[in-house]
């Protein structure tokens, strides 16, 4: 067995057999595939590729399932022809997402899979994250939650592994920058894209772009705020190309 998967994984992992994996390529998904192929598992990882992720996800996942000895299942989704997920409710999030693992499930079965498992670790809430309702209702099985362990402790498992994750921010869909109520179009999906794409080229890393009516919210970390403090000028010019106004907060997981 493999000194880079603890024991408590290990056991979870154990009465799993030719299971499918909700593929994101974030540091906790990415880990649990690493810990699949260093036991022996026959997985198949899939990626749901639509309107609310990026090319860059998906090429990142692309590479890091490959890295891990892994050819990538990319299942395409049209978000946009989905009206009930457009109109942006609260309900937004849990639906998308069971549509998300609905489709994986299909596939899964299609390829004589039974068991899917996703990335979902103990330091997850449901109270925070809607989407994680779907889990339980559709029997999807979170191996690191399970095992106990936390976003931390991914993260030192990951750095021992080699991972390129293990410092990876935790990332979430385009639609998560427009504020509910707010109905989702594929313009505001693009400038979100476009802006966040720009700014990540002036060196921030860990942030969000959110529209707040016709204006841009940027979300960063503490730790960045020299960083905004010298190139808030290069900021408000590269924001202002795509809004009509700039604001500034903390992110949220700071606060």
């Amino acid at each position: 067995m493999s000194s880079n998967v603890p024991e408590s994984l290990q056991k979870v992992l154990s009465d799993v057999k030719r299971p499918a994996m909700a593929f994101s390529g974030g540091a906790d998904s990415t880990y649990v595939l690493y810990a699949c192929g260093e036991l022996g598992l026959d997985v198949i990882p899939y990626f749901v590729k639509g309107a609310f992720q990026t090319e860059r996800e998906m090429r990142r996942a692309t590479e890091l399932a490959s890295s891990l000895g892994f050819d990538l299942s990319v299942i395409h989704f049209d978000v946009m022809s989905r009206d009930e997920i457009l109109e942006n409710t609260e309900e937004r999030c849990y639906l998308c997402k069971k549509m998300i693992m609905n489709l994986i499930s299909e596939e899964a079965k299609e390829d004589g899979r039974k068991v899917i498992l996703d990335g979902t670790n103990a330091s997850d809430d449901i109270g925070e994250r809607p989407g994680m309702r779907v889990l339980g209702e559709l029997g999807i099985r979170s191996p690191l939650k399970e095992a106990g362990l936390s976003k931390q402790d991914i993260r030192e498992l990951s750095k021992k592994a080699g991972l390129p994750t293990w410092d990876m921010p935790s990332d979430s869909c385009l639609a998560t920058r427009i504020p509910h109520g707010t109905a989702i179009t594929r313009e505001l999906l693009i400038r979100t894209e476009d802006a966040e794409a720009d700014i990540r080229e002036l060196g921030f890393r860990d942030f969000r772009v959110r529209t707040i009516g016709d204006g841009a919210l940027l979300e960063t970390e503490m730790e960045q705020n020299d960083l905004l403090d010298k190139k808030r000028h290069k900021v408000e010019k590269t924001l202002l190309k795509y809004y009509d106004s700039v604001s500034y907060g903390i992110r949220r997981s700071q606060l």
